[in-house]
């Protein structure tokens, strides 16, 4: 024996009904099938809503027409695509129902009231005629067919609206229908009767607990509930983007899942087939070659794919959730308390979904339904009324608009690292954490957020649980040169960091004009065309707001811009979630209060700020003297060759090559900035210098920092860059001379900034010897020797290309990768 059950959506109109009565053919061919079937989709829902308008408008509504329609086009399109379908005895019995229906409607419209019985007996008049309709297809194509009555077969307790059915008793009932095996099995789900004989209902799910049941008391070998998801996943597909699917789940996970939230079954369903060990298949009737989830007694731990924690099995959730914090006075009560309390809940029928205990603080924590919260806390006032009236307890207190987040598993309290997952991925978040608990089965764990952050939970949680891959989203503003080589690697690296767990996603790609942005990614090979042709403006505002409502993994603000305007946005950025890679140096050189709030706002939201190409381009410079400060280290001194690009104009001299032209060769090699007064003037090598002292503990701005510029200041005039090309000649022989002047003492050129012990800052051009480690730096190259109480008399060096698009996108995108740890 087989039970079949078809929810709402499986029998919509009807194709889906013809459908349905295919996959119970397929089944007969193996197995004696027995049918359980719902209201078709929305008909119970307008059913209810017809009683409330009654009642609240005292009039009947047109609408009970529109409803009689429904199953009208249904036998009508079935009529026409299968012979033999006895369409006017249907039609008749449809007409009858909802001819009763207008009756009892009337009746209520005139008592403004309606009878439970009544209210049971309306709601399910579409598993009635589903059973009808059903019963009529099969026999059309020769099937011979039994009609189980639920109100004469089912016997239940309860409320009528809630009924629960009384398994052993209604096993008698029906295996003395002694039905021929030959016949295929209906029953129309959601209905019981009482010992009155009254039709009753059974509550949410009412249709596959109804299936549950018949399956017990056929004592059926399978039972398999056909709806529209092709099983149960590791989480919502509404929150989740990309769920597992399980393929295998037992009984108590089932259970879990259930308890706190998941809807694809309820707990009354699980409970009969749990106990009589009956296999549960979840399937899908728009996709009936998916296996869908199989719910069985052993576990075989299936994976899901290698990075799943071998027995999770998913992630769940409860809205309207309230934490009542109940509070004693003293050390001494308070189990008695917590046993009183648990009494008074048990007594009074209210569903208490998890609790915790603090025997420090005496605290008394449970969480409950918002819509029990009223009557919960008259409750409580009342029967602790001496308690409250002598302090012997504090005021009841509670919050609400609560989620309880539940991670489901097997045996999930001995999974290793599982606590230290949970609080990883939430404090990476920054989402509040109310309560953590161990469910009492070990199968769940349980966390208790605000309303609000239940998204950013679940996803933050699933992702950490089920997956290995590491996902950086990369907001990019600015696409110059740096721009635009790092884009470029990007896509060159893609395949093999894909290869070591690490994807990008390019969310955004901005610059002054133009704006593309697409939060699953945008496609690096013609990011360039489509860029230039998008109607979007970058606006911070917006994408903040965006941010708001979407949830990252990982998302990184890259600046390659020279910007300002962008950088005293960095605080909004690292307080919306963003990490920030930059190789913008103005954040970093606005005042002292700035660059303090900066690391202040990074710190307070767990955000990364990351600006290793700020002095060095690719070189390793500002890590490198963080981890000797780090390790006790104290700078002494510093000397350093800071700009690539005036490294190699000086070391162009050394080659006989005049100023001016050294300086053309240069920028055209993409050395220098578009206009190269920005580095010639020795502002960019003195913010350099700037970060560095900051960096060894210096409290100072960028105006105490002794500039000797290369350019005479009447160049800071001249409107544009061509003409200031030009004006460079005039200063050939001056750096002419002065190069003689060296070379003679053996000395050669080079434009150095320096810290003092003081904490003096200097930059200016300076004559180096031979046993200067600065001496040799040419060609664009940086280096930086630091004196510091290990690294003296010898210093550290490190030297490197300082200068050109390739090793600044290198070392913006190892900042990137940095984000990772």
């Amino acid at each position: 024996m087989k039970i079949l059950k078809f929810g709402g959506t499986s029998l919509k109109n009807a194709n889906k009904f013809l459908q349905v009565s295919s996959i119970i053919e397929k089944n007969t061919k193996k197995y004696q099938v027995a049918i359980v079937l719902s209201a078709p989709a929305t008909i119970t829902n307008y059913l209810i809503n017809i009683i409330q308008h009654v009642i609240e408008k005292n009039e009947i509504p047109k609408y009970i027409d529109d409803i009689q329609n429904i199953f009208f086009k249904i036998i009508d399109d079935i009529f026409y695509q299968q012979p033999n379908f006895s369409y006017k005895n249907i039609h008749n019995l449809i007409k009858d129902q909802f001819v009763q229906l207008k009756k009892i409607l009337h009746s209520i419209q005139i008592l403004q009231i309606c009878p439970k019985n009544i209210y049971a007996f309306i709601i399910s008049r579409g598993e009635i005629l589903s059973i009808a309709i059903m019963q009529a297809i099969l026999q059309s194509k020769k099937y011979n067919t039994t009609i189980i009555n639920p109100v004469d077969n089912l016997l239940s307790n309860g409320e009528i609206l809630d009924s629960v059915v009384d398994i052993s008793k209604s096993s008698l009932n029906i295996q003395s229908l002694q039905i021929p095996l030959k016949n295929i099995i209906l029953m129309p789900g959601f209905i019981a009767g009482n010992h009155k004989k009254e039709l009753v209902v059974l509550g949410r799910n009412g249709s596959d607990y109804s299936a549950s049941v018949l399956a017990v008391c056929l004592n059926a070998k399978k039972l398999e509930i056909w709806t529209d998801v092709d099983g149960i996943y590791t989480c919502d597909p509404r929150i989740i983007s990309n769920p597992f699917l399980l393929q295998k789940i037992s009984y108590e996970e089932a259970m879990e899942l259930s308890y706190f939230g998941a809807t694809v079954l309820h707990p009354k369903t699980i409970f009969p087939i749990m106990k009589y060990k009956i296999p549960c298949k979840i399937k899908n009737t728009n996709n009936i070659k998916e296996p869908g989830t199989l719910i069985s007694t052993v576990d075989d731990n299936i994976h899901i794919n290698l990075s799943q924690q071998r027995n999770i099995k998913g992630i769940t959730y409860l809205d309207y959730a309230v934490m009542l914090i109940i509070s004693s006075t003293t050390m001494d009560n308070t189990e008695l308390l917590t046993k009183k309390v648990l009494s008074i809940l048990a007594r009074n029928k209210i569903w208490i979904i998890l609790l915790t205990q603090s025997s420090s603080q005496s605290n008394f924590n449970f969480c409950i339904l918002e819509k029990q919260l009223s009557k919960t806390i008259y409750i409580l006032k009342n029967e602790l009324k001496l308690e409250l009236n002598n302090h012997e307890i504090n005021p009841i207190k509670f919050k609400k608009k609560l989620s309880i987040i539940s991670i489901i598993g097997k045996d999930i309290h001995f999974q290793s690292n599982i606590f230290s997952k949970i609080f990883s991925a939430l404090s990476k978040n920054n989402i509040n954490i109310h309560a953590l608990t161990k469910g009492s089965s070990n199968n769940s764990i349980s966390v208790v957020v605000n309303q609000n952050q239940k998204e950013y939970c679940i996803q933050a949680m699933h992702t950490t649980i089920f997956y290995d891959t590491k996902i950086i989203e990369i907001f990019l503003i600015g696409t110059g040169g740096v721009g635009k080589v790092l884009l470029a690697q990007l896509k060159d690296q893609i395949n093999l960091l894909t290869k070591k767990n690490i994807q990008f996603k390019i969310c955004m790609i901005a610059n002054s004009k133009k704006m593309l942005q697409n939060f699953n990614g945008i496609n690096l090979n013609h990011w360039e065309e489509n860029l230039n042709t998008s109607k979007f403006t970058f606006n911070f505002q917006e994408l903040i707001t965006q941010l708001k409502h979407t949830y990252l993994h990982n998302p990184v603000i890259v600046d390659c811009t020279s910007s300002k305007l962008i950088s005293d946005q960095y605080i909004t950025f690292l307080s919306s979630g963003f990490n920030i890679v930059t190789s913008n140096k103005k954040a970093n050189t606005n005042n002292y209060h700035y660059y303090q709030q900066i690391r202040n706002t990074a710190l307070i939201y767990g955000k990364k700020f990351l600006y290793e190409t700020n002095v060095g381009a690719g070189l390793p410079v500002i890590e490198n003297l963080k981890n000797l400060l780090n390790t006790g280290d104290k700078l002494l001194h510093f000397r350093g060759i800071l700009s690539g690009s005036l490294s190699f104009i000086f070391g162009e001299l050394n080659e006989n090559i005049n100023f001016s032209n050294a300086t053309y060769k240069a920028r055209k090699l993409g050395f220098t900035e578009p206009d190269p007064r920005d580095d010639l003037s020795g502002l960019d090598v003195a913010r350099k210098l700037l970060i560095l002292a900051r960096e060894a503990g210096y409290q100072l701005e960028l105006n105490e920092i002794e500039i000797e510029s290369i350019l005479p200041s009447y160049f800071n005039s001249i409107p544009d860059i061509q003409t200031t090309m030009l004006e460079l000649k005039k200063l050939d022989n001056i750096f002419s001379k002065k190069f003689q002047q060296a070379k003679k003492l053996n000395k050669v050129l080079r434009y150095v900034g320096t810290i003092h012990s003081s904490g003096k800052c200097q930059v200016k051009i300076e004559e180096i010897d031979k046993n200067d480690p600065l001496y040799e730096i040419k060609n664009g190259e940086n280096a930086l020797a630091f004196y510091s109480k290990y690294y003296q008399p010898i210093p550290l060096v490190l030297r490197g290309y300082g200068a050109g698009n390739n090793v600044t996108a290198a070392g913006v995108f190892s900042d990137i990768l940095r984000t990772l740890s």
